[in-house]
């Protein structure tokens, strides 16, 4: 969905440049309306490819909207959407089983549980949200960085960050977080976020 996708663009926009609050209120707008047309075009929705791709798009939304609130430091809403997207996802591959993008939220969702801070994972047993497993998100990442469609770079993206968070456990894991960013920064040599990191990885946790 258009304003889904033209957030997700101001989002990169503003990691590139590590301005967490980069047109906050901007992404906001377009993840609130993105969101709304999915919910809305579900209600009209006659076939499942429509409502699977519907529920993707949704569940995208809330994605956007939970990594947002949780950079703004509302871990509360950053809990709700989780669990929108969360349920929004399910439902995707509960219609189509095949979906692989929708994997990658939940990834993220697993992931982001089991590396949560004690105040996020007291928030999220508080709603009901559970806990994560950080093994099977990296499979997962793996997952959809190798067969993706629409989530592919991100995906790849977001596995290479969690294997360099992951790299004190193996440290093959720092070279395949470095093979991909390299793979990143030469197929997209415009993107600061994808150089920045080659040059020069984060510190680790």
């Amino acid at each position: 969905m258009g304003p889904t996708l033209a957030a997700s663009a101001l989002i990169w926009w503003g990691e590139a440049q590590a301005d967490d609050r980069f047109l906050a209120d901007s992404i906001e707008g377009l993840l609130i309306e993105g969101a709304s047309r999915a919910t809305a075009a579900l209600a009209s929705a006659t076939d499942d490819s429509t409502r699977a791709s519907l529920e993707f798009w949704l569940g995208s939304a809330h994605a956007f909207q939970a990594r947002q609130a949780e950079m703004l430091g509302r871990p509360w809403r950053a809990a709700r959407e989780a669990g929108r997207m969360r349920d929004a996802l399910q439902r995707a591959l509960g219609i189509d089983s095949t979906c692989v993008d929708c994997q990658l939220g939940l990834a993220v969702y697993e992931y982001g549980l089991a590396r949560a801070s004690a105040l996020a994972r007291l928030v999220a047993r508080i709603v009901g949200l559970g806990g994560g497993n950080v093994d099977r998100a990296l499979a997962t990442f793996r997952l959809v960085a190798e067969q993706g469609t629409f989530a592919r770079t991100e995906a790849r993206w977001l596995y290479a960050n969690a294997l360099f968070r992951e790299a004190h456990r193996d440290p093959a894991f720092r070279e395949e977080a470095l093979r991909l960013i390299g793979e990143l920064a030469d197929e997209h040599p415009e993107n600061p976020l994808f150089r920045r990191f080659r040059s020069g990885p984060p510190a680790q946790p």
